[in-house]
């Protein structure tokens, strides 16, 4: 990949959670270990300093975030810089933080959490939705994956180690009915799926940890395409710009190789589909 292939060359050490804002035209994402919001416009970089672990977002309008820490959930004004908490997260618990989140399409924000060490069952997949903040599946060793069909009718989420991305259905408030089942086994494979996210026809674009890839899925699970990074420790994809045709890419620097130049950066490709809209949080 050449440099046009690179959205920032700001080296993460645990680059997470893309979000393409609709309304601010930016895409933010987060150094997780760096304690660090970043906003890109396509031509300029800002940053943010925050005093703890941040790994996911969702938008509430123009100027502020629900953001994902590893003690709460809080509003962040981009404006001020300031975070208002409004739940906690797992505050009792110093042995874990938050990890991969999203917006659902009935303005509702799923999030996991585990252990700062990837501890065998030490997390929990959780979902906020007006004021409330509910667990939904306990005992998750590294939450990933958290996204949604473009109908609304099905959620996705995986716990790493497992190789395997789970599906559930929705009821007509977003939230989960019935048990998940096992949609994609990438275990056999040897695969990590990391962050995903899925396009406007469905397809689901999962960024694999250790592959250097992003790999397309149809809606039935079927393999179509990967997408080959310059660095191997890919963690999650987002679609943005104007139209919703890039993708953009985060990745990590923890335990790379000096020689490794790219890891950590940010990355966009054109994958010739478009996304769809990152949905609002309703508080």
């Amino acid at each position: 990949m050449t440099d046009h292939g690179l959205l920032s060359r700001t080296k993460c050490t645990l680059g997470e959670g893309p979000l393409w804002h609709p309304e601010r035209q930016t895409l933010l994402w987060f150094d997780i270990l760096g304690h660090r919001l970043f906003e890109h416009d396509g031509s300029a970089e800002r940053s943010w300093p925050l005093d703890r672990a941040a790994s996911a977002a969702g938008w509430v309008d123009r100027d502020r975030l629900l953001i994902a820490t590893e003690t709460d959930l809080c509003l962040f004004d981009l404006a001020t810089g300031k975070a208002d908490s409004l739940v906690p997260l797992e505050a009792d618990n110093p042995g874990t933080r938050s990890n991969d989140g999203r917006a659902d399409p009935y303005g509702g924000f799923w999030i996991g959490t585990m252990g700062h060490a990837g501890e065998a069952g030490a997390g929990a997949i959780y979902r906020y939705h007006r004021g409330e903040l509910r667990v939904l599946y306990p005992g998750i060793s590294i939450p990933n994956a958290t996204c949604f069909s473009p109908d609304g009718q099905f959620a996705f989420f995986t716990d790493l180690p497992t190789g395997v991305i789970q599906r559930v259905a929705l009821d007509a408030e977003g939230w989960p009915k019935g048990t998940p089942f096992p949609w994609l086994d990438l275990s056999g494979e040897g695969l990590n799926p990391d962050g995903a996210v899925i396009d406007a026809q469905g397809n689901l674009w999962s960024a694999q940890w250790g592959a250097g890839r992003v790999a397309c899925y149809d809606p039935e699970g079927g393999f179509v395409r990967a997408l080959d990074l310059p660095t191997p420790q890919t963690t999650c994809p987002a679609f943005g710009g104007a139209d919703l045709s890039r993708l953009f890419v985060t990745s990590a620097a923890e335990g790379r190789p000096a020689e490794d130049r790219l890891a950590g950066c940010t990355f966009t490709l054109e994958p010739g589909l478009r996304g769809q809209a990152e949905h609002r949080v309703i508080l």
